[in-house]
């Protein structure tokens, strides 16, 4: 098992061009099963998730080529469905929790789709109701292997349906959307989710050849075609790695500039890192994060009282940047209150961060308060273990403020969500080795 040993208490400086989105990448792949004819996408972020996806569609028959660093074309023109009830499917599924997505794009092309319980971050219940709930709506047969934790679902057609959604689940979303765009009539999708990872799959589905109106909104509206064309596509900045080089920046009192971040797309982000006191300057589509000499002050309400953030759909605020959003409140002048509304279990890497010094006081399982130290003591290195993705990142900057020798185990984490994250930190003069 690999682990980061990092050196901290340095200043970085420079620049860096954030990833193509992560989650947006699972889903624009997933819809590549949709035709038959080729789909190029650009701005894949080879990382450890997306590639077990591309080794997952190369499994199922999906001819891919690399045509450039970050860049692939898929051509579904001669699925093996066998695979789907092969043992080995069983193990590449249930590595990768984006591989749900695979479902809808199959049942609508196919008439039948299987998954086993897909796996991913261990943050608290992810359940796969929203999903079939969906397409049993739009005519699909749903059986479940309770001992083999193995889906399925299969239909002769399916039929456009009214469908609203328990929940706003992206996921979900993607999959009962790649779902209805084959299905016969019209489908009303209504509580989607309308992050722009959506937006960006409804933007590739017409240019495939769907009909899909209210784009951005929660109220979708689908007519069903017979089949779909090829059609080229460029993934968005990941928003979340974004973040993720704001908080650093903050963290280690450094000058960064992020490069080409598609501001319009950003949403409340930038507004919650000034909400802590950050300073984040807008020149062109870059955002340039100067070096905090006197550190950061949170803002308080209007009323004195104590400020409180949360995640919430879109647009609200995204529940990956929390964790970043924790950490860096354990140096700010102030307390905040990080209400963790959607995982249960996100938020319990916060004794990593007590042992290293912090000041954080877990309320429960959802709820953390966060007392900062306006940089009067710094963190102290450690050695810890990266839970998932998310609160790896934060415990890797955590590390790379504080001053001494830290170690990170299961770094594999990082990497699923990180393109050779410690390669562009020490572009910015981080000690960070891989060990």
């Amino acid at each position: 098992m690999q682990a980061f040993k990092i050196l901290g208490g340095r200043k970085l400086k420079g620049e860096v061009k954030p990833q193509g989105a992560k989650n947006e990448a699972l889903q624009i792949i997933c819809a590549t099963l949709l035709t038959s004819e080729e789909v190029v996408i650009n701005n894949i972020p080879d990382i450890i998730d997306i590639n077990k996806l591309i080794s997952l569609l190369k499994s199922l028959g999906v001819k891919v080529n690399k045509l450039s660093s970050n860049k692939y074309s898929f051509k579904a023109d001669n699925i093996d469905l066998d695979y789907l009830s092969s043992d080995q499917f069983k193990t590449d599924g249930k590595s990768l929790r984006g591989s749900i997505m695979i479902v809808g794009p199959l049942l609508a092309r196919f008439g039948k789709a299987f998954i086993p319980r897909p796996g991913g971050d261990k943050i608290g219940r992810r359940r796969l109701d929203t999903h079939f709930e969906g397409l049993i709506k739009l005519g699909a047969k749903f059986s479940y292997n309770k001992e083999n934790y193995f889906y399925g679902v299969e239909s002769k057609g399916l039929k456009g349906a009214y469908i609203l959604m328990d929940e706003a689940s992206v996921t979900g979303t993607a999959n009962i959307l790649m779902a209805s765009v084959l299905a016969e009539g019209k489908t009303i999708i209504y509580n989607a989710a309308c992050e722009p990872y959506i937006q960006q799959l409804c933007k590739l589905l017409c240019k495939m050849g769907a009909k899909i109106k209210g784009i951005g909104s929660n109220l979708l509206m689908i007519e069903g075609v017979d089949s779909l064309a090829g059609a080229e596509h460029s993934v968005l900045p990941d928003m979340i790695e974004i973040g993720s080089w704001i908080g650093l920046a903050a963290m280690t009192k450094s000058n960064i500039r992020i490069k080409d971040v598609s501001w319009d797309n950003l949403g409340v982000i930038p507004n919650v890192f000034r909400s802590l006191g950050i300073t984040l300057i807008k020149e062109g589509d870059d955002i340039v994060i100067p070096e905090h000499k006197n550190g950061y002050e949170i803002s308080n309400y209007i009323d004195g009282s104590i400020l409180s953030i949360s995640d919430a759909p879109w647009p609200g605020f995204s529940p990956d940047l929390l964790s970043i959003i924790l950490v860096i409140a354990t140096q700010a002048r102030g307390s905040v209150l990080i209400h963790q509304k959607m995982f249960e279990s996100r938020l319990f890497f916060v004794d990593k961060l007590i042992d290293m010094g912090a000041k954080i006081i877990l309320c429960d399982p959802h709820r953390a308060t966060v007392i900062g130290y306006d940089f009067k003591s710094s963190l102290k290195a450690t050695t810890m273990t990266s839970p998932d993705i998310r609160a790896g990142i934060s415990l890797l900057i955590a590390a790379l403020s504080a001053k001494g020798e830290s170690v990170i185990q299961n770094i594999e984490q990082i990497d699923r969500g990180y393109e050779n994250i410690d390669e562009r930190l020490r572009l910015l003069g981080a000690s960070i080795e891989r060990i």
